[in-house]
């Protein structure tokens, strides 16, 4: 209840409902709250139509819930059936607006589960959901990634990088060499760190090193925040090579030795290319190696 008095302190909210039974003092305190600010309150609402669709309150002593300070909400939306109880109820619906949810009912229960967690740890707005859901960015993880999702286990950076990666091509080149391929990426890059998956943050294009008496250039230099790890990125218009995997592993060792610091992760690589190649990532490459189709969409 104190976290209710906090969101209508700090945000916009039309109307609050309250479960059945006599007020406690935490609700004492919020109704003083909602007075003064001339919002409506409600007590044991059995149901609610939202854009035509209902939501059940069980909140009564036919199920056993009335004068708990707790939420269940039942509602049946496009064959999907959801059960919000408890801090469910306060996660989805403080974290999560309606017009997020309404995106996400048509959907397999997996797929569901995964945007609802993209949303919450994101706070993406609706706007980019919609993107991430046109570009069936769940179907395009990995069947081992889903799967470790689905059961709740460690997921690395490597697993949610999407395959094929999607690169604007707004202005509909149709010869692309690796400088066109960079040029389309810096010219949205702000869509294409999130094209990759989460927390990407951009440090430079061609990033100059120094490899003895020669210069090299990476092609993209990123940051992964929730990794704590550098990542380079190397783009390629042919299909995936051993020697691709070398020189990028060339980089990243450089990246390790010179710039990562002790209590950052070793640095990973993509290497974004027009055809993938498994037996050269088995076989000539490193766990750190991440190869990655390329797409052009418009």
């Amino acid at each position: 209840m104190g976290e209710s008095i906090n969101l209508v302190n700090n945000f916009k909210v039309e109307k609050v409902i309250f479960n059945c039974g006599p007020y406690n003092d935490l609700e004492k305190e919020l109704i003083k709250v909602l007075d003064k600010k001339k919002i409506p309150y409600y007590s044991c609402v059995k149901e609610l139509n939202i854009d035509n669709n209902k939501l059940y309150f069980l909140n009564n002593k036919d199920y056993g819930n009335e004068n708990d300070n707790s939420s269940v909400i039942y509602t049946k939306l496009n064959n999907h059936k959801f059960l919000f109880n408890n801090s469910k109820v306060s996660t989805l619906w403080t974290q999560l607006t309606w017009s997020h949810l309404r995106l996400l009912f048509n959907l397999e229960i997996d797929s569901i589960n995964y945007y609802i967690q993209v949303v919450t740890n994101n706070h993406i707005s609706v706007r980019v959901l919609e993107y991430k859901l046109k570009s069936n960015e769940f179907k395009r993880l990995s069947l081992a990634t889903r799967k470790k999702l689905a059961k709740e286990e460690i997921v690395e950076l490597k697993d949610i990088v999407p395959n094929p990666i999607f690169i604007k091509n707004d202005h509909k080149y149709e010869i692309i060499s690796e400088k066109v391929l960079q040029k389309l990426i810096l010219e949205d890059i702000t869509t294409f760190l999130k094209e990759l998956g989460s927390d990407f943050t951009f440090i430079d294009n061609e990033y100059k090193i120094k490899l003895g008496d020669r210069h090299n250039y990476i092609d993209l230099l990123l940051y992964n925040i929730k990794y704590k790890c550098y990542v380079v990125v190397e783009l390629k218009i042919t299909e995936l090579k051993k020697e691709h995997t070398g020189q990028i592993m060339t980089y990243m060792n450089y990246i390790d030795k010179n710039i990562k610091t002790i209590e950052e992760n070793k640095t990973v690589g993509i290497i974004i290319c027009k055809r993938d190649n498994k037996y050269v990532i088995e076989f000539c490459s490193d766990d750190r190696i991440i190869a990655r189709k390329y797409e052009l969409v418009i």
